[in-house]
């Protein structure tokens, strides 16, 4: 059997793929009438020149279609200590925003307080990919709030991510890549 004809488990698939660490985000709109926002964590700066970033919303996403009707964003990255922030975001229906503080972005939708940065975004290009779409949005808008540590997925839970630097003995200059 070829590798493009094998079955995978989406069990196993989930459970191979959760060892990849991914920051926590909250897409959200405004309609006029409400604010509207769901929980990402697949989420990507794709260009520097032009500015791009991409998410991946379900395909059973309720809250997508009215955001992408309305083509502007912001993308909310979660600090460490908004673990139920994204619980209130990532449940179907409801108010998400009941006990939510947050103002309006320059563009229009939401700000949530305590996010450690915002990107205002128009969305480009959408395109199918299985049981999610793939976002391509122009970014419009860039906003670094504070530096407090994100609020990371792994494994099926959440975490914190704290500074380890890692010094080269023969050169003993600093090789850690991430900042």
């Amino acid at each position: 059997m070829s590798a493009e004809h094998t079955v995978l488990d989406p069990r196993t698939m989930r459970d191979v793929l959760g060892n990849f660490c991914t920051g926590v985000t909250v897409v959200t709109g405004h309609d006029g009438r409400e604010p509207l926002g769901f929980a990402c964590q697949s989420f990507a700066s794709v260009s520097l020149d032009p500015p791009l970033v991409s998410f991946c919303p379900a395909r059973t996403s309720q809250t997508w279609p009215r955001i992408r009707e309305i083509g502007t964003l912001a993308i909310n990255v979660l600090a460490h200590d908004q673990r139920d922030t994204c619980m209130a975001f990532a449940v179907s229906g409801g108010d998400k925003f009941t006990g939510v503080d947050w103002t309006r972005g320059d563009n229009g939708a939401p700000a949530l307080t305590g996010a450690l940065a915002r990107i205002e975004a128009v969305v480009e290009a959408e395109h199918d990919a299985g049981d999610h779409t793939i976002v391509v949005a122009r970014v419009t808008g860039l906003t670094a709030l504070h530096d407090d540590g994100p609020l990371l997925f792994y494994r099926g839970g959440f975490g914190r991510y704290t500074t380890e630097t890692i010094l080269d003995e023969e050169t003993a200059t600093d090789v850690n890549p991430v900042r």
